[in-house]
């Protein structure tokens, strides 16, 4: 008889493909149930907190980082143009003074979401662009009031000088406050001369009282009776607690600013003045948000004025 051959069947690279896959499968189907299942790793959904819902918090939402990229012109931050914050918080209200000159710098301040005030000096190339600007962005606008001071310096266009008779300085009061568009009130631009004047500031006052505009002191001079004139006057007022910007350098203006956080901490209210340098811009586009995280609020120079010149729980030193 003739011997059969016992050949193997043969094995495709087809065959051994099947045969390694159908036997991880099986692999895998053991495990599942030999092993528990391991939890899923997910990033939780944060539910928000009661707390979070009731308290107050201010008007405006900002980074820990803040933002250096400028604004278009004329573009509004609506951030910036809700309601007031309530009257028993941290109040610091930051004017910037001598604005119409440096372009660039006063709309890095616009730029900022937070309150602030330009106060803007008449008649110089920058002053309608800057205030319209100011006010497109809900900031607040005010007439930086050219006023003489003790020096033989030249207060700059629309000033008010000592020689002048009352009619003369109120007609010059009332074209300076024409000549800066949304001005809703003013402070004194130099003007220790002229602030320590009862009788200059009488007729500079009666011009704000029918305009129904506010007067800041920037107390330039302990011997200033600007206050003084203004609650004879019925003129809403206040007066400055720091000066920023003396020293100029960034270090400088951030102790400055503290020192205002300070104050507005310990009495409910405080108004600073800076002025369009870049050290002081930097200073605050840096710190707000500490001063923020620490409780301030800043607010508009106009809601920190009264006719007594004493805001809500503000203690004047």
């Amino acid at each position: 008889m003739p011997r059969r051959s016992h050949r193997r069947p043969r094995i495709t690279p087809i065959r051994a493909l099947v045969a390694a896959l159908a036997l991880i499968v099986g692999v895998l189907f053991v495990r599942s149930f030999l092993s528990p299942h391991p939890p899923e790793h997910r990033t939780p959904h944060p539910r928000p907190s009661a707390t979070a819902a009731i308290s107050p918090t201010p008007a405006i939402v900002t980074s820990s980082t803040p933002s250096r990229a400028p604004v278009p012109h004329r573009s509004p931050i609506a951030a910036v143009t809700r309601s007031e914050p309530p009257a028993g918080r941290a109040r610091l209200a930051l004017i910037i003074d001598d604005c119409g000159q440096w372009l660039h710098i006063e709309e890095g301040y616009i730029a900022l979401p937070i309150p602030l005030t330009l106060a803007v000096l008449p008649e110089l190339r920058y002053s309608t662009r800057i205030a319209d600007e100011a006010h497109a962005a809900g900031k607040g606008v005010m007439l930086h009031l050219p006023m003489q001071p003790i020096a033989a310096l030249n207060p700059g266009p629309g000033k008010i000088m000592v020689s002048m008779n009352d009619e003369t300085i109120e007609a010059q009061v009332a074209r300076d406050i024409d000549a800066v568009p949304y001005a809703e009130g003013a402070n004194n631009h130099e003007g220790s001369r002229a602030t320590s004047d009862p009788r200059v500031m009488a007729a500079v006052m009666r011009v704000f009282r029918r305009r129904g505009l506010f007067f800041i002191d920037s107390r330039t001079i302990a011997t200033t009776v600007a206050q003084q004139s203004a609650r004879a006057h019925g003129v809403p007022n206040a007066a400055r607690n720091v000066f920023l910007d003396d020293r100029n350098t960034v270090p400088a203006v951030e102790a400055q600013l503290r020192l205002a956080a300070r104050i507005a901490l310990a009495h409910g209210s405080a108004i600073a003045i800076g002025h369009p340098r870049p050290a002081t811009l930097a200073a605050v586009r840096a710190l707000y948000p500490e001063l923020q995280r620490e409780g301030i609020t800043f607010v508009l120079a106009r809601t920190l004025v009264s006719i007594d010149g004493k805001p809500s729980r503000s203690k004047r030193r």
